[in-house]
């Protein structure tokens, strides 16, 4: 009787085990899924290269899904069907902050993974990764600005909406650096920030209307990667080319003949491709349950060892802005 008590014992434990293996293995097929702002903005689908790539290389089921457009209740309305699908991983790039808080708590609330990107107010996530440092990046925008109004001058700055979380930290530390660092620069005071609503067509007019009431205004730091393009049309309309400046974030190829004209001196960005990957790499390990201390190694370039914000515990802030010119501008390949 005892053998048959030990033998029974032995498979019930073999068979817990088998069991627990089966449950473990069944946890890594995760559904990931990646929100950017929009489906058709080029810079979102360079960050949709990116997640494909992720999903190749690890076999994953990770996919990006976004909405025909950049609208805050549309991206707000996915991230609900995305709850109510089940998904085990949501990475978003929020439209805006204040939008897309209720929800993100309905997903934590879910047992949903929420990693952000530009997010870095977002307090109903896991974690949001950045880059860059925001104040670093937003000083980073103001020199080259300031490269190209030598220093001296009338300027105001551009963002996608008062609301968007690291457009206005990137303005915002921008005018600080502009102020420790080119006092012969000065913010115009009337116009502080202006928004461009993530159009090149707005931006467009919003620059057009300034430069004509403000016959002072030599440069517009921009933030949203319409910015800079759509002031630089405005420049040229105007006939005020190697008078008028804007420097901000854009795609290399967009706007490659912009940089080789020299209405456009340089462009700022990151590689959305890279950041769509990190996002989900860190998922993946809050997935795992691995435990996220700093430096964190996200196995992607930029991300390799990323280190908490100053006083945040959600905030992750890598290395991973390059400048773009008229001399390399064809040297990234999208």
């Amino acid at each position: 009787m005892k053998k048959i008590a030990v033998l029974a014992l032995s498979l019930f434990v073999v068979g817990t085990l088998l069991f627990g293996a089966a449950q473990a293995e069944k946890k890594t097929d995760w559904e990931i899924v990646v929100v950017p702002k929009d489906a058709s903005n080029p810079w979102f689908v360079r960050m949709d290269v990116g997640v494909k790539e992720y999903a190749k290389q690890t076999g994953l089921n990770v996919y990006q899904k976004g909405t025909a457009q950049i609208d805050a209740t549309l991206q707000a309305q996915l991230i609900q069907d995305l709850i109510a699908q089940g998904v085990d991983a949501i990475c978003v790039v929020p439209v805006d902050i204040e939008s897309v808080e209720p929800v993100l708590a309905q997903a934590r609330k879910a047992g949903i993974v929420v990693i952000a990107h530009e997010g870095s107010a977002l307090e109903n996530v896991d974690y949001d990764i950045e880059a860059f440092s925001n104040a670093g990046y937003g000083a980073f925008i103001m020199d080259n600005l300031a490269e190209a109004m030598h220093g001296e001058g009338v300027y105001t700055t551009m963002v996608a909406s008062l609301t968007n979380g690291s457009h206005n930290e990137w303005a915002d530390a921008g005018v600080a650096h502009q102020i420790a660092t080119y006092p012969k620069m000065k913010l115009l005071e009337e116009r502080k920030r202006v928004e461009s609503n993530d159009n090149g067509d707005v931006a467009y007019n919003a620059a057009k209307e300034l430069f004509k009431k403000y016959p002072n205004l030599k440069g517009i730091m921009g933030t949203s990667s319409y910015d800079a393009p759509g002031v630089a049309r405005a420049i040229e309309e105007l006939g005020l080319i190697d008078k008028a400046f804007t420097s901000g974030t854009g795609m290399p190829l967009d706007n490659a003949e912009l940089l080789k004209s020299g209405i456009v001196k340089s462009l700022t960005l990151w590689d959305p491709a890279l950041a769509g990957k990190a996002m989900v790499a860190l998922a993946v390990k809050v997935l795992k349950g691995e435990q996220i201390t700093d430096p964190v190694d996200l196995g992607v370039d930029g991300y390799t060892a990323m280190k908490f914000k100053k006083g945040s515990k959600t905030v992750l802030e890598g290395e991973g802005w390059i400048v773009i010119n008229k001399d390399n501008v064809y040297d990234f390949g999208f």
